[in-house]
C-alpha cells in the first residue's frame, strides 16, 4: 500500500536549492530521477519532452556564457545600467556552472498531432509543453528523494535557440527550463503557501 504521508510530505519539504557543494552527482543517480520522469502524463501518451544533461566544464561553460551574453544584450536594450546587468549576468554564470549537473528540458513536436487551423495547432502546442512541465515536476520531486536538490530555471524560455546551438542540440528541441542538480549547500528556504480559499472555488 502506499504511503500517501511520505509523499504528501515529500511534496511539502521540496524547495528550489541554488547553491551546491562541489560533489559530483552520478549519472546513474540522475538517470533513476529522468526515468521517474518519464512516467509524468503527457498529451495522447506522446511523450514530448527531451533531456539533454550537462555535466562537463566546458559545456556548462559554454551554455552560460552563450545565454550570458544573450541576457546583456536584452537587459542593455532595456535601457537598464551596465553595472546592474553585468551583476545579473555574473549570478546566472554562477548558477549554472557551479550547479554538478544540469538538466535542459525540451520540447518537441515530433510526434505531437497537427491541424490545419492555428487555433487547435496552438492547443496541440500548449499541450505539449504543460506535458514537459508534468516531467519537469516529477524530476523535481524524484530529486528531492534521492536526496539531491534542484531548482527550476526558466532561463533558457528567453533564448532557446542560443541554448541549442551551444549544446548541438537537434532542431526540434525547443528548451523549456534548465534545472539544476547537486547536493545543497545552503538550508531551504520556508515557504509561504497562500490559503486554498484564496486560490480555490466550488461548483
Amino acid at each position: 500500500m502506499m504511503d500517501h504521508l511520505a509523499l504528501l510530505d515529500l511534496v511539502r519539504t521540496r524547495r528550489s536549492i541554488r547553491r551546491y557543494t562541489d560533489r559530483p552527482v552520478d549519472r546513474a543517480l540522475i538517470e533513476v530521477a529522468l526515468r521517474a520522469a518519464t512516467y509524468a502524463p503527457s498529451a495522447h501518451n506522446r511523450q514530448p519532452w527531451r533531456f539533454a544533461i550537462v555535466t562537463s566544464r566546458e559545456a556548462k561553460e559554454r551554455l552560460a556564457s552563450a545565454m550570458g551574453e544573450h541576457l546583456r544584450a536584452d537587459r542593455l536594450a532595456d535601457g537598464d545600467l551596465p553595472g546592474v546587468v553585468d551583476a545579473d549576468v555574473a549570478r546566472s554564470h554562477a548558477r549554472i556552472t557551479s550547479a554538478p549537473a544540469l538538466v535542459l528540458a525540451c520540447v518537441t513536436m515530433a510526434d505531437m498531432d497537427t491541424y490545419s487551423d492555428p487555433r487547435r495547432g496552438n492547443a496541440e502546442r500548449i499541450m505539449a509543453i504543460q506535458s514537459v512541465a508534468a516531467a519537469i515536476h516529477v524530476l523535481l520531486l524524484a530529486a528531492h528523494a534521492l536526496g539531491l536538490a534542484a531548482c527550476w530555471m526558466c532561463a533558457p524560455l528567453f533564448a532557446p535557440g542560443v541554448a541549442c546551438d551551444a549544446l548541438s542540440l537537434p532542431a526540434d528541441w525547443e528548451p523549456q527550463a534548465l534545472v539544476t542538480l547537486g547536493y545543497a549547500a545552503e538550508l531551504p528556504k520556508s515557504k509561504v503557501i497562500q490559503p486554498l480559499t484564496s486560490r480555490v472555488v466550488y461548483r
